[in-house]
């Protein structure tokens, strides 16, 4: 039987009867898109513009039926992150509702090539089409996707031109020393009157409460209990307060007074990632650039005190898988007392014995290893190092104007006067400055040198200050003995404390005093001070 020749047929798709009718009788459901970048009045004006243009294009054509308008004010158009109404015009696209997309332009759309075509091809998909008036292109046809390429890599390159341009002006600011100031999230300060920061009072009080709470000894985690406890909030109004923020405020070189531009910099317009500035650009220091919050000699102790404290030495434990060099701020000596044999910090321990207890401290090489790696280190009653501590604070303060400032504030802080006799031990320092300084400005004095008309005038107002300084101190001697009677069994002269009486040994003192205490034997100790001096104590 002959084969007969085989035959192929083309079928062409035939659309369900339900998809003809509705192609055939419903409306094509549009939707415009409008995006102005900044909020200038000739922005919004244009912003206004396109709405209006739009809805009246949409309404106008018989076939159409308006959707919304989505609009984005004041938005860049290099990210859609922040873009919420395009976020919404998509999410409404993928649930069906729009079949037409109308927008000025490719730029308008998105000034990002990646994201331009990601949204164009994900709209595709889904049978959305996508009209850009300007360059009269409709996304769903073919080889369009060439064209918005092409456009799209231009609008990107304008913004990225625009960003460069932006940059320049705001380097050519920084050079001239114009600080910017972000008041939402900065405690402490406010926009004044004139455009300037001003101080808020009340905020101000909280800055110099944790400076001074650091200096004296305080860690980061206990000056944030104290904070949550007090119910302060944070500079973003939260409650709960973070490492992180804390050490943000006390390195800011604006609570004094300075301001450093351009600590950070955004790495490009697309992504407008931020990196921390490491001299990938340049940097400026303003001085004394708006009124200060914290003097400079205390935010530099605190710059001090965080180095010091994050450069303690760390010494390995029993018992503990890496090295320990963490701060203490519960007991002053744990950080201070350090063995003179092996160099390693003491360590508080508690001695029970018959039902006694008492309070030594040990070397940790020591009490760790035994004598495998110190030999000699002592064990220290606790109660002779503070008496021996204090002592060498007392003979070296009277010898030392600064030191003398510092124990004369605590003196007045932990021992009860009035103000007859605060006023007594503030003359007593002074008069020490002033001996220091006379001292110095005589030295100073050479044959022939014409400095000396200066230096001879400084010394007769040092003598005239001294004289008056006498003469008060004098007066309240004389009313100190006329009261003598009524005074004598109730607080000993604060002059008298800083020679006779022994001061009871305080934390936050002797974090504010000493650099460190070297234990030299059972019988000696080593007290050096922050400035440098040394003292030789006996243990008594």
């Amino acid at each position: 039987m002959p084969q007969t020749e085989k035959t192929v047929r083309y079928i062409a798709p035939k659309a369900s009867v339900s998809e003809e009718v509705k192609n055939k009788y419903r409306q094509k459901r549009v939707a415009a898109y409008c995006r102005v970048s900044t909020q200038q009045e000739e922005q919004i004006n244009s912003y206004e513009v396109q709405t209006r243009y739009y809805t009246e294009k949409i309404n106008a054509e018989p076939k159409w039926k308006l959707v919304r308008i989505f609009a984005d004010k004041g938005i860049s158009g290099t990210s859609t992150k922040h873009r919420d109404e395009f976020n919404k015009m998509i999410r409404m696209c993928k649930r069906g509702r729009i079949d037409m997309i109308i927008t000025k332009s490719i730029s308008r759309f998105a000034r990002n090539t990646v994201d331009c075509l990601k949204y164009v091809r994900l709209l595709k998909d889904i049978n959305v089409d996508v009209f850009f008036e300007e360059q009269g292109i409709h996304s769903i046809e073919k080889g369009s996707e060439f064209y918005i390429t092409v456009y799209g890599s231009i609008a990107q390159s304008e913004s990225e031109n625009i960003s460069a341009n932006v940059r320049w002006g705001k380097e050519q600011s920084a050079r001239e020393g114009n600080v910017s100031f972000h008041y939402k999230n900065f405690l402490g300060y406010r926009k004044g009157d004139d455009g300037n920061p001003e101080i808020v009072p009340e905020e101000a009080e909280i800055i110099r409460y944790i400076y001074e709470r650091f200096l004296a000894g305080d860690s980061h985690q206990t000056i944030i209990n104290n904070l949550q406890n007090k119910k302060i909030l944070t500079p973003g109004g939260k409650e709960r307060w973070t490492y992180g923020t804390l050490h943000s405020i006390l390195t800011n070189e604006r609570y004094m007074g300075d301001a450093i531009i351009n600590k950070t910099y955004t790495v490009d317009c697309i992504s407008k990632k931020k990196k921390r500035n490491n001299g990938e650009r340049a940097k400026y220091y303003v001085e004394n650039n708006h009124p200060a919050i914290i003097d400079r000699a205390t935010f530099g102790k605190v710059q001090e005190e965080i180095a010091r404290r994050s450069g303690l030495r760390k010494v390995k434990q029993v018992g503990t898988k890496t090295e320990l060099g963490k701060y203490s701020s519960k007991y002053a000596l744990t950080e201070l007392l350090v063995c003179g044999e092996c160099g390693t910090p003491y360590r508080r321990c508690t001695w029970t014995a018959c039902g006694n207890k008492r309070i030594v401290w040990r070397c940790i090489s020591r009490l760790d290893y035994g004598k495998k790696r110190c030999h000699n280190s002592p064990t220290m009653s606790e109660e002779d190092l503070h008496r021996a501590i204090m002592s060498a604070v007392q003979t070296v303060a009277m010898q030392n104007t600064k030191l003398l400032q510092t124990l004369k504030t605590f003196i007045t802080m932990t021992v009860k006067c009035d103000d007859s006799e605060d006023r007594e031990l503030e003359i007593k320092v002074r008069l020490a400055e002033i001996n220091d300084e006379f001292q110095k400005a005589m030295s100073l004095v050479s044959v022939d040198d014409d400095n000396n008309l200066v230096i001879e005038q400084r010394l007769t107002e040092l003598i005239m200050e001294k004289e008056k300084l006498n003469k008060e101190l004098a007066k309240y001697s004389d009313e100190d003995s006329a009261n003598s009677d009524s005074k004598a069994n109730e607080i000993v002269r604060l002059t008298d404390i800083l020679e006779n009486q022994p001061l009871q040994f305080n934390d936050e003192l002797i974090r504010q005093m000493l650099q460190c205490v070297v234990v030299e034997s059972k019988e000696r100790i080593k007290v050096i001070f922050n400035d440098g001096t040394e003292i030789d104590q006996p243990i008594l």
